[in-house]
């Protein structure tokens, strides 16, 4: 069974090998005539081609988006999970497959009592991060969280923060399951409200984010640029930092009750183990 997954450079796609070959060890491999489909917004008409050798197609928390069309379920896929429930809507199958994104799973994983290091810290969008905004963190003394960083150093600089700023989803989950509140925020027209809304939906929380002006376009890559440029772009990052440390002071931290989050990660471990007796069963040998 292969994972598949969406392999950029940003740390919820990148969760996806670092967790579950924790969780699954022995099951994963690099037979592609099943996949398996985990954490990320990956279900939509792109999927089939993209995993176009499987005979069979294991969805395990994974959620609908992007794309220009839901993908056609049919025979070839075995829903596990879903995301949400926006996500059981739009693919029109049973509510109760909707139980939430598989990343909190790493409550089961990782140490939650970290010492706190940052009351605040701020975690952008994986296309808006970069070194502008590393300099507007360290000019307010907030932490900074860039999701281009490896998978331990992010998930270590997220335990030790207080509240997290995020305009990243799984920046939010990840905080959520290491019980770290968290603030969403919205910089960009491209960040896509129904995931998280699929989300939100799924921990019982209300999608409620912030607004700031964007640092900069999606496509400037400014840890790319010179010196002389960042200089210029002083003004900007001053208003970006006066708009940060304002919502920062001014928000009301979102976190899932302790009751809801144990109840959905051991909905979870049900259904791995689920999967885990059907690859006994011999369900997926063909």
């Amino acid at each position: 069974m292969k994972l598949y997954y969406h392999k950029a450079k940003n740390f919820g796609d990148q969760l996806n090998p670092w967790l579950w070959d924790k969780l699954i060890p022995n099951i994963l491999d690099d037979d592609q005539i099943t996949a398996f489909v985990g954490i990320g917004t990956l279900l939509n008409e792109q999927l089939s081609q993209r995993t176009r050798k499987a005979l069979k197609r294991v969805i395990f928390s994974t959620g609908v988006g992007y794309g220009k069309r839901v993908v056609k379920i049919d025979d070839s896929y075995k829903i596990y999970c879903l995301r949400g429930p926006l996500s059981a809507q739009a693919l029109g199958v049973p509510t109760e497959l909707a139980v939430t994104d598989g990343a909190i799973l790493v409550r089961r994983v990782l140490n939650t009592n970290s010492r706190k290091v940052n009351r605040f810290a701020y975690m952008p969008h994986f296309e808006l991060a970069g070194e502008a905004w590393k300099l507007v963190c360290e000019e307010l003394g907030f932490g900074y969280i860039d999701p281009r960083w490896s998978t331990e150093k992010v998930l270590s600089c997220i335990s030790q923060t207080e509240i997290l700023l995020t305009e990243a989803l799984h920046g939010a989950i990840i905080a959520d399951a290491l019980r770290v509140p968290w603030v969403p925020l919205v910089t960009s027209h491209t960040i896509l409200a129904f995931k998280w809304q699929d989300w939100c939906q799924s921990m019982s929380v209300e999608y409620r984010p912030l607004h700031m002006k964007r640092l900069h376009h999606p496509r400037q890559k400014l840890d790319f640029v010179s010196p002389a440029r960042l200089v210029r772009d002083w003004a900007r990052q001053k208003l970006a930092a006066s708009q940060l440390i304002r919502l920062a002071k001014s928000s009301h931290p979102i976190l899932s009750s302790d009751i809801k989050i144990e109840q959905l990660t051991v909905e979870l471990e049900g259904r791995l183990e689920q999967l885990k007796q059907d690859i006994a069963a011999g369900c997926f040998f063909y």
